[in-house]
């Protein structure tokens, strides 16, 4: 008997042909970049090093466009913003060692943010492996191990033949939800060695789907369908899985309150009736949350960050949606549901009762009023006015990267980001030298739009190799760079706790100056002059540097009333 898939396995004429007949100088390094052509990608990022030379000369026998960078960790920044950009596996291909290890960073705020990149690492050679000191240039005895509490997960080559299947492998788990980077590590010797593999034509990686259970959707939807006072936390969940159209009907049709995470900006209209927008650090806002009888967080393990520094403490039923089951209550007992938030989503909308309540849209003014009362009160009109500038120069369909830099914290509360998968930064991990590389990343996932990177001095100075990166390539990026002379939040931090700050003062260059010396245009600005001065160099093709020398306060935090 012949089944139906069968047929589909059986190979064509041509493709016996092709199998028999592989072309001739192809090496271990072909059946990387040629398993990364079958399984849909076009762009590639890394720096190459010795170990993996054999991976980089089969690129120049592939279509696939390699954008290198100048240090290995902006090199992971750059294809995490890719992944967010695409929500395909971006590849970032890497030599062994210091090479590997200078990408941790970068692999580590991927992991935070469920960016879907797929790290592919050299590794000394295989006679090498096995924990042996056998003195082999960049050798560390469990290179993997380093890799292991960062990633979703890790695959060692050791043969040719191991090639397709290990990346293939690793393709899926980066796109199988919660989305994440992955690690591949493939020796010297087989990646340089000659091959007579056939060339890799057919390669099957579909991710899984992470569905709800249909019982625990249906006492979700009871719960909120009954609800006297229902209201949403919506993280970066909802933003990865593309369902910020569903979360909108379902809180349409719940009339339930919905504040976004930093994470999960743009996930739900700005200007909705419903929105509390995204001022998470704020009393007025955790104190409805805290009130809601039943309380839906989809997308978001409810961290420091999303819970007012673990200050928010609800008071009735809490409902989670969250891919990652390591999220899944850890933070706070609730009705979890593991799975994917548009699958759960949709199962609620196809379940839940429609409820009317006249009251929603005015305690949302409510609280967004007294929120605006209490920054109103702080006198911080230059960092409301300079964020207010940004906003009105960037285009509303440009994506923007944030640093870890006060402004960056004012655009996690107060920004709008005019829709989902626009406003991006590194406040999974919090590391510094995010945003520019980031932006460097979604410049060559989607050339049509410009791209706002936001930073500091002092994040800056991580990164500013890349203007040689963003010049070399060409790519649509203007840098705004805050410039306050130092690490302007941990300044704040340490006069709050100590009276003085330690260690956050910064010699600094003349930022004009040096971008200029790579090739790139750059321009000093004003608080006055920042809103023109930024539209004019979004609006030129190439990459553009925009310097803001001014001192930005953070608004008082609540959790520590």
């Amino acid at each position: 008997m012949t089944h139906d898939h069968d047929l589909e396995l059986r190979p064509t004429e041509a493709q016996i042909s092709a199998a028999l007949n592989p072309p001739p100088g192809r090496n271990g390094g072909d059946l990387v970049v040629e398993t990364l052509a079958g399984l849909g990608a076009t762009t590639v990022f890394g720096l190459p090093g010795q170990h993996a030379l054999g991976m980089f000369d089969a690129l120049r026998r592939s279509a696939l466009r390699y954008v290198g960078l100048r240090v290995e960790n902006n090199a992971g920044f750059a294809a995490d913003a890719y992944g967010r950009i695409t929500g395909e596996a971006a590849p970032l291909l890497l030599s062994t060692g210091p090479g590997a290890l200078t990408s941790l960073a970068a692999l580590q705020e991927a992991a935070a943010a469920s960016a879907p990149v797929l790290a592919i690492s050299s590794q000394i050679p295989t006679a090498g492996l096995g924990g042996g000191r056998h003195g082999y240039l960049h050798e560390l005895p469990d290179q993997a191990a380093s890799f292991r509490g960062v990633v979703k997960s890790v695959h060692t080559v050791r043969t040719q033949s191991q090639i397709p299947s290990a990346i293939a492998a690793a393709w899926k788990s980066a796109l199988t939800a919660p989305h994440g980077p992955v690690w591949v590590e493939i020796p010297q010797d087989v990646l340089l060695a000659q091959t007579s593999l056939p060339v890799v034509t057919g390669v099957d990686a579909t991710p899984e789907d992470v569905v709800p259970r249909p019982e625990l959707t249906a006492v979700a939807a009871d719960l909120l369908s009954r609800a006297e006072r229902p209201a949403i936390i919506a993280g970066g969940g909802v933003v990865r899985a593309d369902a910020s159209g569903k979360l909108r009907q379902l809180a349409e049709a719940l009339q339930a309150p919905v504040v976004t995470t930093p994470g999960g900006k743009g996930a739900f209209p700005w200007k909705h009736p419903l929105s509390l927008q995204s001022w998470i650090e704020d009393r007025h806002t955790t104190d409805i949350l805290e009130d809601a009888d039943v309380l839906l967080v989809v997308g978001s393990g409810l961290g420091e960050l999303s819970s007012n520094y673990h200050t928010f403490k609800p008071r009735g039923r809490v409902v989670q949606i969250e891919a990652d089951l390591g999220k899944l209550e850890s933070n706070h007992p609730a009705l979890g549901i593991h799975a994917d938030a548009r699958l759960a989503l949709q199962a609620l909308l196809e379940t839940v009762s429609e409820r009317t309540d006249p009251t929603a849209p005015e305690r949302v003014g409510a609280v967004l009023s007294k929120v605006a009362e209490r920054i109103a009160s702080q006198e911080l009109t230059l960092e409301q006015d300079v964020l207010a500038s940004v906003r009105r120069a960037l285009p509303a369909d440009s994506p923007s990267f944030w640093d870890m830099t006060i402004l960056a914290y004012w655009a996690w509360s107060a920004f709008d980001a005019k829709g989902p998968n626009l406003l991006h930064s590194a406040q999974g991990a919090g590391g510094l030298g995010y945003g520019f590389p980031a932006a460097l990343g979604a410049a060559a996932a989607d050339p049509t739009r410009p791209v706002l990177a936001v930073s500091g001095d002092g994040g800056a100075l991580y990164s500013i190799a890349e203007l040689a990166t963003a010049r070399q390539y060409d790519l649509n990026v203007t840098w705004l760079i805050v410039d306050d002379g130092g690490y302007g939040i941990l300044r704040e931090y340490m006069t709050d706790a100590f009276g003085q700050a330690t260690a956050t003062e910064l010699s600094r260059p003349d930022y004009v100056a040096l971008a200029e010396s790579f090739g790139v245009p750059g321009v000093r600005t004003t608080p006055e002059t920042l809103e023109t001065d930024l539209a004019k160099a979004l609006a030129s093709a190439g990459p553009s540097v925009v310097v803001l020398p001014a001192v930005l306060r953070m608004f008082a935090a609540t959790h520590l009333d």
